[in-house]
């Protein structure tokens, strides 16, 4: 039988392209242990280009080139889970007496409730909506993934002095490959900067985010101010949905140590001031429309790089998307799947046959 996998034949292309798809959605997930380290790696490998560059500029050695932008890198990522594996090992240890606070506030809510309506809530709903097992398991397994990213790093940070040495002959090698004289004349390098400023802007707003959030944190009285500015700086990365998520802590350590209403609308709105300026202001002016991702893709992208990678894939899930669309982007034939990723139709009709 002659598969013909031509125009002519347009569901039997479709069928074919969905089992490719099948396939590499498969071969991610089965290859998680060796793309996560990868893409990490990848991913502080591209910030630290311009760090590496400036160093050969100022006719420092390809090796002290390598070298110093990986230690720089050893020494925030170590700072990072230092101070994160403290604070949550010091919350952990404070986390039965916030649930006994916060049962105790339920059960006075509903008593309050039943008193003024004479309905009697508990038979409805139960009293234990936060189960403590449950909470405190979920603390200990957030202590055993800092222990695993911790026996990642080694690997992440290998991986990413491979990649920086490389980054030094893998352009001449591109262009001897491609048949190209200059560097201009190909979309590599285009590709590498869209990247590198994405990365960059957002771990710089991110980083902002954090501080200030935590420094709110710390004003309005609230315990674990250095971990509630590192989950805000962490779910970032994630948008509108991380932002979220990132305040839910916040106010429920608004509820359960001071216990009134104003409080925890206080805390609530100085999240939603920095989340939008940072969020729908700032970030989106300093990338452009065009490196925005649709909400719904943004949720999509949450959900499959979750369950493909686990927590570590649903916080890289918005980066990696980006990193998706903007190779689509420069490629001919799938720029409409760019689009189709975008937050906003272009202008002009997307015509494939006419690009670069």
């Amino acid at each position: 039988m002659n598969f013909d996998l031509t125009d002519s034949n347009p569901g039997l292309k479709f069928l074919f392209s969905l089992a490719c798809l099948v396939v590499i959605v498969y071969g991610l997930k089965f290859a998680a242990p060796i793309l996560l380290p990868s893409a990490l790696a990848l991913f502080l490998a591209i910030l630290s280009l311009p760090l590496m560059a400036w160093l050969r500029n100022h006719r420092v050695p390809t090796v002290g080139a390598v070298v110093i932008p990986v230690l720089v890198n050893v020494a925030g990522v170590g700072l990072l889970i230092l101070v994160l594996s403290g604070s949550v090992s010091e919350l952990q240890k404070e986390l039965p007496r916030y649930l006994n606070t916060l049962t105790q506030l339920q059960e006075s809510w509903f008593e309050a409730f039943e008193a003024r309506t004479d309905i009697v809530l508990g038979a409805y709903v139960t009293t234990e909506i936060v189960d403590p097992a449950a909470v405190v398991g979920f603390a200990r397994d957030a202590l055993g993934r800092i222990a695993q990213l911790l026996s990642m790093t080694f690997l992440v940070f290998l991986i990413m002095a491979f990649m920086l040495s490389e980054a030094t002959v893998f352009p001449d090698k591109f262009y001897y490959l491609t048949g190209h004289s200059s560097p201009d004349e190909d979309r590599l390098g285009k590709v590498v900067s869209e990247i590198q400023t994405y990365l960059g802007i957002k771990t710089v707003v991110s980083l902002a985010t954090g501080l200030l959030l935590g420094a709110w944190s710390y004003a309005m009285g609230l315990d674990f101010p250095v971990l509630l500015g590192l989950v805000a700086f962490l779910l970032n990365y994630v948008p509108t949905v991380g932002s979220i998520i990132a305040a839910v802590p916040a106010v429920l350590l608004s509820v359960i140590l001071v216990g009134t209403l104003s409080h925890a609308l206080l805390v609530t709105l100085g999240y939603v001031v920095v989340n939008t300026l940072f969020g729908n202001i700032l970030e989106p002016n300093l990338m452009g429309r065009r490196l925005g991702l649709s909400t719904l893709v943004v949720i999509l992208s949450l959900l499959f790089w979750g369950w493909a990678w686990g927590p570590l894939g649903a916080l890289l899930s918005v980066p990696l998307t980006v990193v998706m669309k903007i190779w689509l982007e420069n490629t001919r034939d799938l720029r409409w799947v760019a689009v189709l990723l975008d937050k906003n139709p272009p202008k002009t009709p997307v015509r494939p046959e006419l690009g670069d």
